[in-house]
């Protein structure tokens, strides 16, 4: 049987799904189901669950922070992840909801027998005198004696009204105000979590897995301080609990249990505070905490009281889930602030989404992004999404550097499809044939019915010949495929992507022509770029976002922020039309890189984001995959995908290998294609290096002509007409190589 010391989690969840990004992924997937029950227990059908940056808590809002609920996966409990995400969701909902302290009150007079001595034995600066006023015998102004008769006493300061926090500080000092947050901890959880059984179970796992090992370090002060925050929260009954502490700390529980008792029958903080007081003193009376003496001064108290709150703060955490109200009375100050603060605007985006900053947006959408798993069992995201819509302000300058771009350069702008548009018009206008004969029925239909042969002929004739193809183009985003390169042995000019983006339109009008799906994606590894960024809201966004996550995740904020990258310039469902001008907009920019970035800092409003390619090193082998598997998803019977780039992948040459060869053995066709640099060679069984922007083009449109004439090829000319074209084909087949 397993026992409590085995984490399920560990063997479970590998190190890389303990991640902050994977923590946020599951808890989205929760979400709906935690603002409903947010809702319930606050009575509030407007009320909205958030993830921010900034745990925090109002009537109308909750804002949860993913790194608080990210520890409970370090767990060692037999719990699953599902069950943490769902349990350490609603714990914060719960206590940000519950956790409101502000209320005014006076001190009550039952608090001040626990209020430490404040007289000292430090001697006192003697005080200078005034010198005595002379004495007058004159009589006193009328008026003066009835004055003096009406003031009253000076109010006692024990009945100005006080927030709860300042009076149990004033009275207890921090041993006192540790103490309440671990008491108030259990009982908000024991009072709201009231009949939801599967969440207060897997509670209960989570803390008593760790209680052995908070137990076996913390000092006897919060040994008592852990059970009875066990005891509060029913999490452990007081005989189970004494069978593992030491004797004086099992006997301080038996005087501790009315008290505790009281606590969990509590519903106000307020007599949770004053019970707090009374736990303290018992300890204090069984020798746990320190004693404050008459002789004591003001240092040695606060260090006596400071130890004090340090052992028991540092044995509850330890197997409690910390909750940022309920931490100590800074991190409460700090939350309440942050829930007035709160700007987003409330429902805008459903039931649960994030709240309106910039890391936590981040955060979200990389959790939310799909995971790649590669043929050498790796596991990486990548971010997917739209190009950004904004280059499209460019494609009358795109249009215009194209013709003069394909002019000189030799690429054939009209009619590429050359020779194979009457072999896929001749296939596109027979469709299916009939098994028997081209045309209707046979005259001899009868007597093939009445043998019996009616099925099979019926089978025949909707045996689909019809043959469908799909490309995919992949093109390197990085910042070096807008350096400048050798042209010849003339010149220099950044020619790579804009090369890329010429063939990349040529392919387009390839497959318009022939009526073949196609895809067009741009990728890079940098900060993510979004469908709508400009100039100004992407850099604006960049700082921001990098800023959030170095202060709050800073172990994780390059990875964050450095993303794995796949932009969708031409989807395969989008009509080609829709995405014209944003592949000129690319082209104006990757041909004049120097004009496109003047460009943006004059107007950086309505420019696109020029500085969205950055310098980062790509991962080649998370884009091939994906590339892969959304051409397998078209359904189709020949798959191309065309991969260019100018250098090889930071990540792992032999990951990047097989996933090309998995990717030709399900049955897709990759080409690889290598700007000045020969490494493609490497990875990839079919692949061509080029070293001129005529040679990127010409290597591109012929690459995917001739694998097309290969299946026509190896379909066999029966299949698709009854001409002498047939005789060309095979010609064909034994010429066409990549």
């Amino acid at each position: 049987m397993r026992g409590r010391d085995q984490s399920v989690l560990n063997e479970v969840l590998p190190p890389e799904e303990r991640v902050i990004e994977a923590v946020v992924a599951r808890y989205q997937r929760v979400a709906p189901a935690i603002t409903r029950f947010a809702r319930t227990i606050a009575g509030n059908e407007e009320l909205v669950v958030r993830l921010g940056s900034q745990a925090s808590g109002s009537d109308d809002e909750i804002v949860l922070d993913p790194g608080v609920f990210q520890a409970a996966y370090a767990r060692n409990a037999p719990v699953t992840p599902a069950e943490v995400a769902l349990t350490s969701a609603l714990h914060e909902v719960v206590h940000l909801l519950a956790s409101d302290f502000d209320e005014m009150r006076p001190i009550p007079r039952s608090w001040l027998a626990h209020r430490e001595d404040r007289t000292t034995s430090e001697e006192p600066e003697e005080l200078a005198l005034p010198e005595p006023a002379p004495l007058l015998f004159e009589e006193p102004e009328e008026g003066l004696v009835e004055a003096a008769a009406d003031v009253e006493d000076p109010p006692d300061p024990a009945d100005e009204p006080v927030a709860l926090l300042d009076a149990i500080s004033s009275i207890g000092g921090p041993a006192a105000e540790a103490l309440f947050f671990s008491l108030e901890d259990a009982r908000q959880e024991r009072l709201l979590l009231e009949g939801f059984n599967g969440v207060r179970s897997v509670l209960a796992d989570l803390y008593l897995a760790a209680v052995p090992g908070g137990m076996e370090e913390a000092r006897p002060l919060g040994q008592y301080a852990l059970a009875c925050f066990l005891m509060v929260g029913d999490y452990a009954t007081k005989d189970r609990l004494q069978r593992m502490l030491p004797p004086h700390v099992g006997m301080a529980l038996d005087d501790a249990q009315p008290f505790v008792d009281d606590v969990a029958a509590a519903d106000d903080p307020w007599t949770v505070g004053g019970l707090a007081l009374q736990l303290l003193e018992v300890a204090r009376l069984h020798g746990l905490a320190h004693i404050v003496e008459q002789t004591d001064t003001r240092q040695v108290r606060t260090a006596k009281s400071e130890d004090d709150s340090s052992a028991i703060s540092d044995s509850v955490d330890a197997v409690r889930i910390v909750t940022p109200p309920l931490r100590d009375a800074e991190s409460y100050d700090e939350t309440r602030a942050a829930a007035q603060a709160v700007s987003a605007e409330h429902g805008k985006a459903g039931d649960a989404d994030q709240a309106g900053d910039p890391a936590t947006e981040q955060l979200v959408r990389v959790s939310q992004s799909p995971s790649v798993y590669l043929p050498t069992g790796q596991t990486g995201k990548l971010v997917v999404g739209p190009f950004p819509g904004q280059f499209r302000t460019f494609a009358v300058e795109g249009r215009s550097l194209l013709v003069d771009a394909a002019r000189q350069w030799g690429v054939v702008q009209r009619r590429v499809a050359g020779e194979l548009y009457p072999l896929f018009l001749a296939n596109q206008r027979r469709g299916l044939r009939s098994g028997f004969d081209a045309g209707d029925l046979s005259p001899y239909a009868a007597l093939l019915l009445g043998a019996g042969l009616y099925e099979r002929m019926f089978e025949r004739r909707d045996l689909p010949t019809r043959r469908s193809y799909a490309v995919s183009l992949l093109v390197d985003g990085s910042a070096s495929m807008l350096q400048p390169l050798q042209v010849g042995n003339t010149r220099k000019a950044p020619w790579a992507l804009a090369a890329a983006s010429l063939g990349a339109w040529s392919l387009a009008a390839l497959c318009n022509e022939l009526q073949i799906d196609f895809e067009v994606a741009v990728f890079n590894r940098s900060f993510a770029a979004a469908g709508d960024d400009t100039e100004r809201s992407f850099s604006e966004r960049r700082h921001r976002a990098t800023g959030g996550l170095r202060r709050t995740h800073s172990g994780s904020a390059d990875r964050l922020t450095r993303t794995v990258n796949h932009y969708l310039v031409k989807p395969f469902d989008d009509r080609w039309r829709r995405h014209e001008d944003v592949l000129a907009g690319l082209f104006y920019m990757a041909a004049s890189p120097r004009d496109a970035a003047i460009a943006a800092r004059r107007d950086p409003e309505a420019a696109p984001p020029v500085s969205m390619f950055d310098k980062a090193a790509n991962v080649d082998e998370f884009n091939v995959t994906y590339a892969a598997q959304r051409l397998a998803a078209r359904h189709v019977s020949t798959r191309i995908l065309v991969v260019l780039a100018d250098g090889m992948t930071r990540g792992s040459v032999r990951a990047l290998a097989e996933s090309v060869q998995l990717a030709e053995k399900t049955g897709t066709t990759v080409l690889g294609i290598g700007i000045g640099d020969d490494t493609v060679t490497a990875a990839y069984s079919r692949h061509q290096v080029v070293e001129r922007p005529d040679e990127l083009t010409r290597a591109m449109i012929d690459g995917v002509r001739s694998t097309l004439l290969r299946t026509i090829a190896d379909a066999g000319g029966e299949t698709w007409w009854v001409h002498s074209s047939s005789e060309y084909l095979q010609q064909q087949r034994s010429l066409t190589h990549v």
